[in-house]
């Protein structure tokens, strides 16, 4: 049995000894003859030769899809170039208009101060700061503005962008995943959507201000989990909202929210770039509005390029949160960090505000008077809704049923010519869900009770005397 058993195996040793070689020349004759057949095969299309002149002619001819249609070619009315700016005032195409189309709340765009401190950052940092923050980036003005930010808030730790779009589109993702629910707002602004989107988690739209309807959409997702424990074991639920809503300039019922947070435990991202530096006796936004601790609110998320006067965003929360966008923010790892120029400013207006609480009292006051005396005013009422909160220094006059949009284009061109500078709300195709065509009135603390009568003077003579027609 032993020699059969050997036999066996010699033989099958010599059996593979003799194949395996053979196998590989076999295959290497044929992928040798596969190459020489692509290399002299005759293709059967025809050459077509072109003399010099031919082909001169057709590469002149010859014109590329543009990747982005021509704006200027696509814009149907003449481009408004703003040259300057000198406090309340813009230059728009040479004409000097009060400004009610950019959102410089608080008047600290031109703040002669952070001006001063700017100029000294740009002779010891220079213009850029060259690199991401997790790399070469980093400079101390930036862990300064971080450490006042989170002493502004009363929280742990804040994280700093260096854009503001940037900030809230990619601070969602950085949290939320395919497997997670996130509730939100239906009329949140596009960065919020952005975040959404690139978060590929589940989202649940609830109507705009509706508590009533969250509490549904939260109800029925509890019972759902109770069908699908380990899936909803997985499963983490986020609630996001702004704290005064970009598009209709509402505040957002604050207290309901919390209740409905802290009933399904769900965590709250909150949007407080129009609401910082304009709700609360010290600007904190709406939990100070409200009286809620900051520290109950899981993110607070800000662009700094409204109430701040400069370029940028902010996220602020506990050390545990915000530490994690250091390295799962996409803005924050793969930006260059803001300037330091900027970021001085910044930290020179935030100094501002705080010590200085009466500027949240004088733009409340005006935002209130712009507020009343459109309210009051019939010849306005007539052509107009008036949308936003009292407090909120975006206002949107919604054109009544049977204006079309060039009314609206005409109506902000003679505002212009006759030095009111406002502004047609402007939405991309893609924002959802669409939008009422608006012009938007953007308050600020500089604004006089002379001036609030000019604009609407403007407004009544633009509406009685340009637009009876409409």
């Amino acid at each position: 049995m032993q020699l059969i058993v050997e036999f066996l195996l010699t033989g099958g040793l010599y059996v593979l000894y003799e194949f395996i070689p053979r196998f590989h020349l076999h295959l290497e004759l044929i992928l040798v003859l596969i190459v020489f057949w692509v290399i002299f095969k005759k293709s059967d299309k025809k050459v077509i030769q072109l003399s010099k002149e031919d082909e001169e002619r057709i590469i002149n001819e010859w014109k590329p899809q543009p990747l982005v249609e021509d704006f200027v070619k696509s814009y149907k009315r003449p481009l408004k170039i703003v040259d300057r700016q000198d406090d309340k005032y813009i230059y728009v195409n040479g004409t000097k208009c009060l400004n009610l189309a950019s959102c410089n709340f608080l008047g600290l765009l031109t703040n002669k101060e952070s001006e001063t401190e700017a100029i000294k950052a740009v002779r010891k940092y220079g213009i850029g700061s060259c690199g991401p923050r997790g790399f070469y980036g980093t400079v101390d003005v930036h862990l300064q503005l971080e450490e006042d930010i989170a002493k502004f808030f009363g929280l742990e730790e804040s994280i700093v962008y260096s854009y503001g779009f940037a900030a809230i589109s990619s601070c969602i993702p950085a949290y939320a995943k395919r497997s997670d629910i996130i509730f939100v707002d239906e009329n949140v602004n596009f960065a919020i959507q952005k975040g959404l989107d690139a978060s590929r988690s589940e989202i649940k739209y609830f109507r705009h201000n509706d508590v009533d309807h969250l509490h549904e959409l939260l109800l029925e997702q509890a019972e759902l989990d109770l069908k699908n424990k380990k899936k909803s074991k997985k499963s983490r639920k986020f609630l996001i909202i702004e704290g005064i809503y970009n598009k209709s300039g509402d505040l957002c019922p604050f207290p309901e929210l919390m209740a409905l947070k802290k009933k399904f435990k769900v965590r709250l991202f909150i949007d407080e770039t129009l609401s910082f530096g304009v709700l609360g006796k010290t600007g904190r936004g709406v939990t100070e509005y409200f009286g809620v601790p900051s520290k109950d609110v899981d993110l607070i998320m800000v662009s700094m390029e409204y109430s701040l006067g400069t370029v940028g965003g902010f996220c602020a929360g506990s050390a545990y949160i915000v530490e994690h966008q250091r390295l799962s923010g996409l803005g924050y790892c793969f930006s260059a960090s803001l300037p330091p120029l900027l970021t001085v400013v910044a930290t020179t207006n935030l100094k501002t505000i705080n010590n200085n609480p009466k500027l949240i009292e004088e733009l409340n006051k005006m935002s209130r008077d712009m507020h009343t005396s459109l309210k009051i005013n019939s010849v306005i009422m007539e052509h107009f809704y008036l949308k936003g909160d009292e407090l909120a220094p975006i206002k949107h006059l919604v054109p009544r049923d049977g204006y079309s949009e060039e009314f609206i284009e005409d109506f902000v061109d003679y505002c212009e010519l006759n030095g009111v500078a406002v502004c047609r709300a402007a939405y991309l195709p893609e924002d959802r869900p669409p939008c009422l065509p608006s012009i938007r009135l953007a308050v600020c603390r500089t604004l006089t009770t002379n001036d609030l009568c000019h604009v609407l003077d403007i407004f009544e003579n633009a509406l009685n005397q340009e637009f009876s027609k409409f």
